[in-house]
């Protein structure tokens, strides 16, 4: 009889998946049917009616002889499985935790119900609870990949960012190539763990012309974060080529990151072509830019006409005062008094010395 409990109950799926179970009290045949009964009402949706008669019937037996305390647990787990089917999820816990309580149930069994529980207060938002009960069930089981992925989640949910990667490590093993968005745990865990380089190859390790924007734009700035704006350069002309970077944001982060990777050159072209091309604005910022790119490249010519440009544009003596001080370090003294004879005329303080060059 006891065997026809158990195999029927294991119907259930999500709770007990199991065969039969040794070394547990014989059931009566009334309270097999009675489960066995609960269970068909629970597959058809009752989930009301089989929780309150489960939880009654729970409480009727749980003071009894070893036969009605393991009744009275599998009474609980039909209490916890209306109570998730219903959506509440804190309850289905709760009769599960009172499940694990009884001793005449084996411990095979007891762990299956602790891992489920956890589960529970995890879609219930109990995460700290959840995670000593992962904790505590991985103490005697290796688990599966995805369990550690879950364990890991719940520890960066709670920002116990070092445990965190640690359960990223062990997952990592089995699953070295895991999808975009465990990619992205294991980039911000590791990250977050001061562990940068780690973060950093996850990311790029899930960088293809199907990932989000978005990860492309982290993994750049990651990069540049950890003071590789070379490889941040890289990372983002890749996103570029492949159509998933696109716009006029970022196209004008791709030139700032050229300019910061030591790349001005190539900065400054890409910010001749789309001036011209009219995918950026030809504003006073933009102008800007590109004469400071120039400057860096070192290309005189180019440079000084940059930045006559900006200087005409803004009206500011600021401006003639730095297109002033460039050409006299460049040998071109006739613009470098014009320069500052313009910044003095619009109100800058310039040393008379200086228009005095010759």
């Amino acid at each position: 009889m006891k065997s026809r409990a158990v195999i029927s109950m294991a119907c259930m799926g999500w709770l007990l998946v199991t065969p039969v179970l040794a070394d547990t009290p014989a059931l009566s045949g009334d309270i097999i049917a009675d489960l066995e009964r609960l269970q068909r009402e629970l597959q058809q949706g009752e989930h009301d009616s089989v929780s309150e008669r489960s939880r009654e019937q729970a409480r009727r037996f749980e003071g009894g002889n070893a036969a009605d305390r393991w009744a009275s647990a599998l009474y609980r787990q039909l209490a916890a499985g209306a109570e998730a089917g219903a959506g509440r999820h804190e309850a289905a816990a709760d009769q599960l935790r009172q499940a694990r309580r009884t001793q005449e149930a084996p411990q095979s069994q007891r762990d299956r119900w602790l891992r489920e529980e956890a589960r529970l207060r995890l879609a219930a938002g109990q995460v700290e609870a959840a995670v000593d009960l992962l904790e505590e069930w991985h103490s005697r089981h290796s688990g599966s990949v995805d369990d550690r992925w879950r364990l890991a989640r719940a520890l960066a949910e709670l920002e116990r960012w070092d445990e965190a990667a640690s359960w990223v490590e062990r997952a990592l093993v089995d699953d070295p190539d895991p999808g975009e968005r465990r990619q992205e745990l294991a980039a911000v865990v590791f990250q977050r763990a001061g562990r940068g380089e780690e973060a950093l190859a996850n990311l790029e390790a899930s960088l293809n012309a199907q990932a989000e924007p978005e990860a492309w734009r982290r993994a750049a700035a990651l990069a540049h974060g950890l003071g590789d704006a070379q490889r941040a350069a890289a990372i983002w002309e890749a996103g570029w080529r492949l159509g998933v970077l696109a716009g006029e944001e970022d196209l004008r982060q791709r030139i700032e990151l050229h300019l910061a990777a030591g790349t001005p050159a190539r900065a400054a072209e890409y910010m001749e072509a789309a001036l011209a091309g009219e995918t950026l604005p030809d504003t006073l910022a933009n102008r800007r830019l590109l004469a400071r790119a120039w400057e860096e490249a070192r290309d005189r010519e180019r440079a000084l006409d940059a930045w006559r440009t900006v200087a005409e544009r803004s009206d500011s003596g600021e401006d003639w005062q730095r297109l002033g001080l460039l050409a006299h370090a460049w040998g071109r003294l006739e613009l470098a008094r014009e320069a500052m004879q313009q910044a003095q005329a619009l109100g800058s303080e310039v040393d008379e010395r200086w228009l005095s060059t010759r």
